[in-house]
């Protein structure tokens, strides 16, 4: 374990995507479609990074396809963690649920491979129901190192496309 902490608003946006009220479609319109991740500057704590987010609202609006607009957020040269509330059909079924993610990419620095690496399970021990059966908040944890595609032979549509 690398002693990095994770802010207080980490665990409170995780929360929020997790937990699907009935809401208003005001209040849909707010909720977080996808979010990154990263080290404060002084690598001490995971924050959430400014202005890396799509809301439910701008989906249709500003954003024509979730899913790219959230792999173009992912920086080229540097890692991330994120969480993203996916939406996706298997042959039996259609599905919503949160993905998370540590992004690595190749070109990255070995030193923030390493600390984000290491520092993993800090931010997952944060996210309640994460490895308890009973309570499952997270079913899918991908980590990514370049543009692979998701989902294997299972996924039928992702976001509304076919894969």
């Amino acid at each position: 374990a690398s002693g990095v902490q994770v802010a207080d608003e980490v665990c409170r946006i995780f929360y929020d995507m997790k937990v699907r009220r009935c809401s208003t479609p005001e209040e849909i319109k707010k909720r977080k479609k996808a979010v990154l991740f990263c080290l404060s500057d002084d690598k001490k704590c995971i924050v959430v990074e400014e202005g890396k987010e799509i809301l439910v609202g701008d989906i249709g609006v500003t954003i024509s396809d979730p899913f790219k607009h959230f792999v173009q957020m992912l920086p080229e040269k540097d890692c991330r963690y994120a969480l993203y509330d996916a939406s996706f059909e298997t042959k039996e079924s259609k599905k919503e649920e949160l993905m998370f993610f540590m992004w690595a990419p190749d070109q990255a620095p070995l030193k923030s491979k390493m600390i984000y690496a290491s520092s993993k399970d800090a931010i997952k021990k944060k996210f309640p129901g994460m490895y308890r059966q009973h309570v499952p908040s997270i079913k899918h944890e991908h980590q990514a190192n370049g543009q692979e595609k998701l989902g294997g032979s299972l996924i039928v549509a992702f976001e509304g496309s076919p894969v």
